[in-house]
């Protein structure tokens, strides 16, 4: 008998269970969506993506939810029309009990500006791809100029302007990344007329560190107006030319 009653009162539960999921799903399925949320992540401080701008987005893909039954939205088509914005690097999209959809979208954030003499204009962003640049907001970056290749924006210029943002004193010291032929780097300081040639990026912390030296023991005693090139380059010594 205890037996018999242990297995009524399991099929009782797995009934209500059973009835509960299909009812409430039927419940909600019948909602209609009031209002459509949208959340960019990592926005205090990045602006390449407006809320209103992924709301508009939707309402020309035809997937505006608002007024549909919940059950009649596709959240997946929904965020598959938000991932063809190149500012966006992900997306999820899901119902709220409240009767609201809701986008969660994760912008793209770039670590280096190219400006290129061919005319290109972009962003590399965390993940060494190319972004297009935005009419809202222009990031606070590294911007490199001259002859620049993507290849070698997205592989040694990117690990040198990462570098410069790991390094606070050196990226707001360094306004300007010139290119020049051959992937050979010269740096535009923020104080001081003068260029400071690095060469090819090999070993680029150890030429900083010694243009750190050559400012504390050099420029600090002779000025720093009397030179027009510092040239990093050459092993163990800096070769200025004067005015």
């Amino acid at each position: 008998m205890k037996k018999f009653l242990i297995i009524f009162a399991s099929l009782l539960v797995t009934g209500y269970l059973i009835f509960a999921m299909i009812y409430f799903h039927d419940t909600s399925g019948d909602q209609v969506c009031n209002s459509f949320e949208v959340i960019v992540k990592d926005s205090s401080d990045t602006h390449f993506l407006l809320p209103d701008e992924i709301r508009q987005l939707i309402k020309n893909k035809g997937l505006n939810p608002i007024g549909k039954q919940m059950k009649d939205i596709n959240t997946l088509d929904i965020r598959q029309a938000i991932l063809t914005n190149q500012m966006v690097k992900s997306a999820e999209v899901y119902p709220a009990q409240n009767g609201s959809i809701i986008a969660v979208v994760t912008q793209r954030l770039p670590v280096l500006r190219i400006m290129s003499d061919a005319g290109d204009n972009y962003y590399i962003d965390r993940d060494r791809e190319r972004m297009p640049t935005s009419i809202h907001y222009s990031a606070y970056v590294p911007v490199a100029t001259g002859a620049v290749s993507e290849e070698f924006a997205k592989n040694q210029l990117f690990d040198f302007a990462e570098y410069l943002q790991n390094h606070p004193e050196w990226d707001a010291w360094i306004e300007q990344i010139v290119v020049t032929g051959d992937d050979r780097v010269e740096l535009i300081p923020r104080a001081g007329d003068f260029r400071i040639v690095l060469g090819t990026l090999d070993d680029y912390e150890k030429k900083l560190r010694k243009f750190s030296v050559f400012v504390e023991k050099g420029l600090n005693v002779v000025g720093w107006n009397r030179y027009s090139v510092i040239n990093l380059s050459y092993d163990k010594q800096v070769v200025c030319t004067k005015k």
